[in-house]
């Protein structure tokens, strides 16, 4: 999504070019975690549409590095949410709220452990890959080893249907954290407008990027 603003109250609604300051304060701090983590999961659920597009081609047509790379992404994204930062981040009593029937819980702590498999080096060679013998007859004296075979274990893509549970668990944590980011916008507009004057000042502009 980029550094465009996200929200917005009074500057945007009089249709006015306001300067922008940045503003650190902890309530400020919350409102930004949203916002980040309501990307995260937009960016989860474009990664599934895109995804069940390619997986509803023929086998033939289907591209599995790109199935791959948008269900690790998916993966990769959603755990990112959960990752907490002192008092920052979902937890699972956010996913466990959800109006969401059937195993949600088990599917969440699934797609967790999925996405650590796919950032930790296997603890257990064998898991990623396992090495054999090629054998070739040796006549009266038995079989003897002609050369060394080595097979790859198939990394793990799931079907359409975990997908959109996936699509879906991420849309409903979507919702539910953007009507907290709605609400907390009114908490840092309150904050801010007890900022005097000089106060105002002092506060750098509001520039696009990561802060300093």
């Amino acid at each position: 999504m980029g550094d465009e603003p996200v929200g917005g109250t009074d500057a945007e609604s009089a249709g006015v070019p306001f300067p922008t300051v940045a503003l650190e304060m902890p309530s400020a701090q919350v409102l930004a975690d949203q916002s980040a983590t309501i990307q995260d999961l937009q960016f989860v659920m474009d990664c599934c549409k895109r995804l069940l597009a390619e997986l509803a081609k023929p086998a033939d047509d289907q591209d599995l590095i790109v199935a791959l790379a948008l269900w690790s992404a998916a993966l990769v994204a959603y755990a990112r949410c959960f990752s907490k930062g002192s008092q920052f981040g979902l937890d699972t009593d956010d996913v466990r709220s959800l109006p969401l029937q059937g195993a949600v819980m088990k599917f969440h702590a699934w797609a967790i452990d999925e996405r650590r498999k796919l950032t930790v080096h296997p603890g257990k060679p064998f898991t990623a890959a396992k090495v054999g013998a090629a054998l070739s007859s040796g006549g009266e004296g038995g079989d003897q080893v002609a050369g060394i075979a080595i097979m790859s274990a198939n990394r793990v893509l799931v079907d359409d249907i975990g997908v959109r549970q996936l699509g879906a668990l991420a849309s409903e944590l979507a919702k539910q954290i953007a009507q907290k980011a709605r609400d907390q916008e009114d908490v840092v507009l309150a904050d801010a407008r007890r900022l005097s004057p000089d106060n105002l000042a002092r506060l750098a502009p509001l520039r696009p990027g990561p802060a300093a």
